[in-house]
């Protein structure tokens, strides 16, 4: 059985990290159903790019970020082969910098893991995304 990787996009994180935000609740939900499922021993991820935490603003080491923080969120960085991929994803298709970033982690992740991504904007992961296997959760 594959690991699971989720990953989250700019909105999944604002609305994460905003109370107050229109999709809180529902981003929320996803995340609880992850925390339950990794309870019960499965081996879901749950990550954020780093090119998508700093176009949401998060900053973790703000007091505003204790919340979101205390998720348990990991960092997905932007190495050198995950630039040059999203470098490539961003010239064919003329998406943000934090979409092709999104992009080149689930191209690399989806050969050993099931991928999903938590997104806003469905229509650029899939793009971003390419030929990759990847579920792809509007909110």
């Amino acid at each position: 059985m594959k690991d699971r990787l989720i990953l989250l996009d700019s909105e999944a994180v604002a609305a994460l990290y905003t109370p107050t935000h229109a999709k809180h609740r529902r981003v929320l939900a996803h995340v609880h159903v992850i925390a339950t499922r990794r309870r019960k021993a499965r081996t879901d991820q749950l990550a954020i790019p780093t090119a998508v935490r700093v176009e949401s603003g998060w900053d973790r080491r703000a007091p505003a970020a204790a919340f979101i923080n205390h998720l348990r969120i990991t960092d997905v960085d932007l190495d050198r082969h995950a630039a040059d991929q999203a470098a490539a994803i961003r010239a064919a298709h003329s998406v943000s910098v934090a979409d092709a970033h999104l992009g080149a982690v689930v191209v690399a992740a989806a050969v050993t893991s099931n991928v999903t991504v938590l997104t806003s904007d469905p229509g650029d992961i899939a793009t971003s995304a390419g030929t990759a296997s990847v579920t792809i959760v509007a909110i």
